[in-house]
């Protein structure tokens, strides 16, 4: 499921080219949707295994509910699972978790208790992780960001406000404190700031460079670069068109995989 916000209006810029809508480059291989999904449901949980006192609580933002289950399932024998999806754009996430007593009924819907509890946001739904990190920064363990580190322009220049608390986040999991992973495409909307610029951004305040690779990901992804300190993460990969930009969500194993090894 596309991000309208990513997209909308590319066509109505003067100034800029938008990004191809398709490409026939590379394979962007799809997951499959299994007939039956694991796991013990309810209501919008889903309880994989016997998660106990440490076992993780994985609440996902944006894109299309089975796969994000089916990905962290797949990885994880015991967690509990809340996969939502509430629109298009990263504003009705953010509102939707704007208070710690939205987020709070999250967790009581899932009975999370004291476990470790991680935010997986694909695109928009970054919207609903920085507005949870806002208030309850202490409470998260674990962030994954694919194709989705946003913010804004403030003149020709990235708004640093729209990203402050990924930093703090990015820094804490650099020494060991928190740990994340984020993915990136080349997909450049125009209106606001890329994955590029916006992960750029951010290695260059904590004076991390990536280093250059080229090498297979999943579902027919070129990654091109890598950047790592402790346990932070950030891949970038090649394409600049709808497809790639869908990929970073259909390789969520293999993200989920990558973060449970750092």
């Amino acid at each position: 499921m596309l991000s309208a916000l990513l997209f909308a209006g590319l066509a109505m810029q003067m100034a800029q080219n938008p990004s191809p809508m398709t490409d026939a480059t590379r394979t962007h291989d799809r997951v499959v949707q299994h007939k039956v999904a694991p796991g013990r449901r309810k209501g919008r949980v889903l309880i994989v295994g016997h998660p106990g006192p440490t076992s993780p609580v994985i609440l996902h933002f944006h894109g299309d509910t089975w796969l994000p289950e089916q990905a962290i399932a797949g990885v994880f024998p015991d967690v509990t699972i809340v996969s939502l999806y509430l629109g298009s754009i990263s504003d009705i996430y953010q509102d939707a978790y704007r208070t710690p007593e939205a987020f709070q009924a999250l967790l009581t819907e899932a009975g999370a208790g004291r476990r470790p509890v991680y935010l997986s946001a694909f695109s928009a739904g970054y919207g609903a992780v920085r507005a949870i990190l806002k208030h309850s920064y202490k409470r998260i363990d674990t962030v994954l960001l694919m194709d989705g580190l946003h913010s804004d322009y403030l003149g020709r220049e990235i708004d640093p406000v729209g990203l402050d608390v990924f930093l703090q986040f990015a820094r804490d999991a650099s020494l060991g404190r928190k740990r994340m992973l984020i993915t990136h495409s080349e997909v450049y909307p125009g209106t606001f700031p890329s994955t590029t610029e916006t992960t750029d951004w951010l290695l260059k305040q904590l004076k991390l460079k990536r280093m250059p690779v080229l090498r297979w990901g999943p579902v027919g992804m070129q990654q091109l670069s890598d950047a790592r300190r402790g346990r932070l993460v950030v891949m970038g990969f090649a394409g600049n068109s709808a497809p790639d930009h869908v990929d970073h969500l259909h390789g969520m194993s293999m993200w989920l995989r990558a973060l449970r090894r750092i």
